[in-house]
């Protein structure tokens, strides 16, 4: 149930798509390399702890353990507190660590119809809920081309950006079904761009780095692709 260097949205993909309540993995953080962090799922959602490395123990809030099979067997007793809601959450299921981390979230759901013994087509309807991603990027206004800081969020076939990200309202909801293309782009005086073309505007945006670019990309086009796959199946079904 260690899994090295699985990200924080490809755990939560994982838990979520093909874990239960309680069901739980390990992954290395990428803050400190002292750190690591238990993913656990509760319910619908996914809860992330942090453990610190010593040296010579594995040290969880107030706790201290000698090793990770006795931290895990503590806590399959003891509840785990979730941070915002309160919400109690015991490890029951080790999730396995034969599951590689999907470069692209289309292997997320390859991998849960394997498991479950279903076929793939079984899952399409559920696979956009699987990929969500949020953060900050910098995007390019419609009339004045100046560049603004938004928080945007990824939920199913829906990306909405916000002032900030404790704004509750969105500015705007970018319904991905009217989507035709994401890619890099390279028109611009700046870097680690993309773009999204929409029938009447082509939206720019940047990340910070360009690996938090391709991340962005390529969630955006595995949801093109799930969005384009069904159009087909409900063409072809009609026309049969």
């Amino acid at each position: 149930w260690y899994h090295d260097n699985l990200t924080r949205h490809a755990a939560e993909a994982l838990l979520l798509s093909n874990g239960q309540d309680g069901s739980y993995l390990l992954r290395k953080s990428n803050e400190r390399e002292d750190l690591y962090s238990l993913s656990v799922r509760g319910k619908d959602s996914v809860k992330h702890f942090h453990i610190e490395h010593t040296g010579t123990s594995f040290k969880f809030g107030f706790n201290e353990f000698s090793s990770l099979k006795e931290l895990v067997m503590h806590f399959a007793n003891q509840p785990l507190i979730g941070s915002e809601t309160g919400t109690l959450i015991v490890l029951k299921h080790p999730y396995p660590r034969q599951v590689e981390e999907p470069s692209i979230y289309e292997s997320v759901r390859v991998h849960t119809a394997m498991q479950t013994g279903r076929t793939e087509s079984d899952l399409v309807p559920n696979a956009p809920s699987l990929g969500t991603k949020e953060g900050y990027l910098i995007k390019q206004g419609k009339i004045v081309k100046s560049w603004k800081t938004r928080w945007f969020t990824l939920h199913r076939n829906e990306l909405k950006y916000f002032k900030d990200q404790t704004a509750t309202e969105p500015i705007r909801a970018l319904d991905l079904t009217e989507c035709s293309a994401v890619q890099f782009d390279y028109s611009q005086e700046r870097v680690n761009c993309f773009c999204l073309v929409f029938p009447l505007r082509t939206y720019y945006l940047c990340a910070k780095t360009g690996i938090e670019a391709d991340e962005w990309i390529k969630i955006l086009r595995w949801k093109l692709s799930q969005i384009r796959k069904q159009l087909e199946e409900r063409q072809a079904s009609l026309s049969s």
